[in-house]
């Protein structure tokens, strides 16, 4: 007969607690993000921003210094970064606010986490996401009176291919071929256009072929 396990009530309990305080003593974003300007420091960890991140964080703001000035955290709103916008200047890029949650325990009510849908480059999500990055310091909200710039922009289609790939005997036999003359290469793929290398034997061609069907003058 089995032996019946004996429950260890008393562990079970002291490791909650543990796991508890360990829970309580984690600290909070505040806390861990908090920046001294003038030495350009986190104070909690002692590390120091990296230089070429001084000018931006003295001139933009993260995001939740934006939320916390505006009426409802800025739900409904849309934002932008810096980033985005000196990578991607024709295709726009920017979140949209669906949900806020705010760190009261913050000096300035300036931290906590954000949730909202992305249309990143014209290709707009249809998933509530969480936003990441929100300590950066290049959050931009855009005005009202420019949203529809960012609403309005269409993607261009994207380009057909130009190739697919090999069924799947052909493909093993052009894999085997490589591996026997030591000459990998690439992925196979067969091309849906033909290849035409635009050279002066090309054009003789071209210019032979023309002549064969219009004939010479009589």
């Amino acid at each position: 007969m089995a032996k019946k396990k004996r429950l260890r009530l008393i562990a079970e309990m002291a490791r909650k607690i543990r796991a508890y305080r360990e829970l309580k003593s984690r600290p909070r974003e505040s806390q861990k993000y908090a920046l001294d300007y003038e030495t350009m420091k986190r104070p909690h960890t002692g590390k120091t921003l990296p230089v070429l991140a001084w000018e931006d964080v003295r001139r933009e703001s993260r995001l939740f210094s934006l939320l916390a000035g505006m009426k409802t955290f800025g739900l409904g709103r849309l934002f932008t970064r810096k980033s985005w916008i000196e990578e991607h200047p024709a295709e726009p890029s920017y979140w949209q606010i669906s949900k806020v949650k705010v760190d009261y325990t913050a000096e300035n009510m300036d931290h906590g986490k954000a949730w909202g849908i992305l249309n990143f480059k014209g290709n707009k999500e249809t998933e509530v996401k969480e936003i990441d990055q929100v300590m950066y310091h290049d959050w931009r909200l855009i005005p009202k009176h420019l949203e529809h710039q960012f609403t309005d922009f269409k993607p261009l289609p994207a380009p057909p291919p130009r190739s697919v790939t090999y069924p799947p005997l052909l493909r093993a036999m052009i894999l085997a071929q490589q591996r026997k003359t030591g000459t990998m290469i690439e992925e196979p793929a067969l091309p849906l256009e033909r290849q035409v290398t635009l050279n002066k034997d090309y054009f003789k061609m071209k210019e032979q072929e023309r002549r064969n069907r219009e004939g010479t003058p009589v």
